[in-house]
């Protein structure tokens, strides 16, 4: 049973905003595998939705001067399956074949995934890790944000109740010529949310020796989705073996998970060791890294 006081249909982006901001407590909805839970459990019980699925320019992946632009209602599966997300940032990918089943990546949305503010949300440190920008429109007018700077606190973001997502870029300069990996670790292998989830983006010398640069991010590793910036200063310049020996240890001195009914500050801890190391071999390994003896 869902209690919901309104449900409105918009067919622009003017038109969403509008209506959120003349209806107080609004939501928009799009796949709703989020917003609907809450509804059910009580949290958002009474409100009103937007549903803003027939918004047709809110779809979609693009390319435009190696600027990737991606629809905030492209859903899980179609991230999976594009071509041109494979070929210029697979992680995203990756990362969104974690999601769920099936079922749930036909439905749910990247926009929604991010917007729910969820520090388990899946494509968030993937995202975080390609310094992905989004474009944020409201009544006021259009702002770009980097997501770096979009959460707050937990299940908080800058969102304003007028403002609705409308795309999300990555720029060339930070996805060509690196390679990257994500994993989510969870109780079950399927239709679970992540225990922890780490994705990993690092570029290589020359040599194909030395961490040029890294990016290293996190979810479930505090309140809300990280970057591990301090790791990332730490191991840039080391020989792929020095980054390989360090890099859990620094990442876990960084972070700050929580215990939950999930897993424990510890087991989040001993994850992270693991998960970040993981991470940077997986992505070492795809750019044809030699790890010397």
């Amino acid at each position: 049973m869902y209690d919901i006081e309104n449900l409105y249909i918009a067919y622009s982006v003017e038109e969403a905003v509008r209506i959120l901001r003349e209806t107080p407590g609004a939501k928009p909805v799009a796949g709703g595998t989020d917003i609907l839970v809450s509804v059910r459990e009580g949290k958002l019980a009474g409100c009103s939705l937007v549903d803003i699925r027939n918004i047709d320019e809110l779809r979609g992946i693009s390319s435009e001067e190696g600027t990737v632009r991606i629809g905030p209602l492209t859903t899980f599966s179609q991230l999976t399956e594009d071509e041109l997300l494979s070929e210029t940032v697979p992680i995203l990918a990756e990362a969104a074949l974690t999601v769920g089943g099936p079922q749930l990546r036909n439905t749910g949305t990247i926009g929604g995934n991010i917007a729910n503010g969820a520090t388990s949300a899946d494509m968030a440190p993937a995202l975080l890790a390609l310094n992905a920008e989004l474009t944020l429109v409201s009544p006021a007018g259009v702002r770009c944000l980097p997501l770096t700077r979009f959460y707050v606190s937990a299940g908080k973001t800058v969102l304003a109740p007028d403002e609705l997502i409308t795309g999300l870029s990555i720029g060339a300069a930070d996805y060509e010529g690196y390679f990257g990996h994500y994993i989510k670790y969870s109780q079950r292998n399927a239709m679970d949310i992540a225990t922890l989830g780490c994705a990993c983006l690092c570029k290589l010398s020359p040599d194909r020796r030395t961490i040029a640069e890294i990016r290293l991010a996190f979810g479930v590793a505090g309140p809300v989705p990280m970057r591990a910036y301090q790791t990332e200063d730490k191991i840039r310049g080391l020989s792929l073996r020095e980054a390989q020996g360090v890099i859990g240890r620094l990442a876990a001195e960084e972070i700050n998970p929580r215990t939950s009914w999930r897993a424990s500050r510890e087991f989040r801890l001993a994850l992270a060791q693991e998960l970040s190391r993981r991470t940077l071999e997986k992505a070492v390994l795809t750019g044809g890294g030699v790890f010397d003896v």
